[in-house]
């Protein structure tokens, strides 16, 4: 298995911050959100990890070294076109698609080690359903994933943390012209036909660090330990 870290945008939402660095090396603790991200990866055997970046991209080869690939996005045109540009590479393999403001202190090596086929969501119950994908459930089970609903089915969100089998480019490539494209365009795809499997990991292990409220907390959880970097 492969990781591709999605680190690109504008980071927008973190805005005046992300004016002068990337959302990425923002401290938490005084350890950037970055360092959490590689920490979990590398605890569950991912050596070859691709990171998708914007203009700050040698900031974060400066932090991170020479160990992962990297691949500049020079103009953010949205998830899809990011994606692509890390493919050459990453193809024929079961992947890790992780979108960079989330962190999780969710133990995935064990998922990691008996991935065969398929793909596997990370869930949890939000606050704030209009600003996640959430899923839809039939019968105790997601069969479905509804992008930032205007009315959500529901408040269970699935998280930007992803693994994937070796077909993901092939999903991405089906559906990545539609109108107002999101990788819950591909999660769907695996949902409908019962391929999904979802870790359903808490309030407190999976937090989205992309808004100065969301950062505030993820940063609190940090100090009460809940969120720590493996091998410290």
């Amino acid at each position: 298995m492969k990781a591709i870290i999605v680190a690109g945008g504008h980071g927008s939402r973190l805005y005046p911050m992300t004016n002068f660095t990337h959302k990425t090396l923002l401290p938490l603790c005084g350890r950037p959100i970055i360092d959490y991200v590689l920490s979990t990866i590398r605890h569950a055997g991912i050596t070859d990890i691709t990171i998708i970046g914007n203009k700050f991209i040698d900031k974060i080869r400066n932090h991170v070294g020479k160990d992962v690939r990297y691949v500049l996005e020079e103009e953010p045109k949205g998830v899809a076109p990011a994606l692509q540009l890390a493919r050459d590479g990453n193809e024929g393999c079961p992947l890790l698609i992780w979108f960079s403001d989330n962190i999780t202190n969710i133990n995935l090596k064990s998922d990691v080690e008996s991935f065969k086929q398929g793909a596997i969501f990370l869930t949890r119950l939000v606050d704030t359903p209009s600003e996640f994908g959430i899923a839809v459930v039939e019968d105790g089970k997601v069969v479905d994933v509804i992008e930032k609903p205007t009315n959500p089915p529901g408040n269970l969100a699935i998280g930007g943390i992803y693994i994937f089998d070796e077909r993901f480019w092939e999903r991405l490539d089906s559906v990545q012209d539609s109108p107002k494209f999101s990788i819950s365009d591909v999660t769907r795809q695996y949902l409908v036909e019962d391929e999904g499997r979802v870790i359903s990991v808490g309030e407190n292990t999976w937090i989205d660090c992309g808004t100065p409220e969301s950062l505030h907390r993820a940063a609190q959880m940090v100090e009460d330990g809940l969120f720590t970097i493996r091998g410290d």
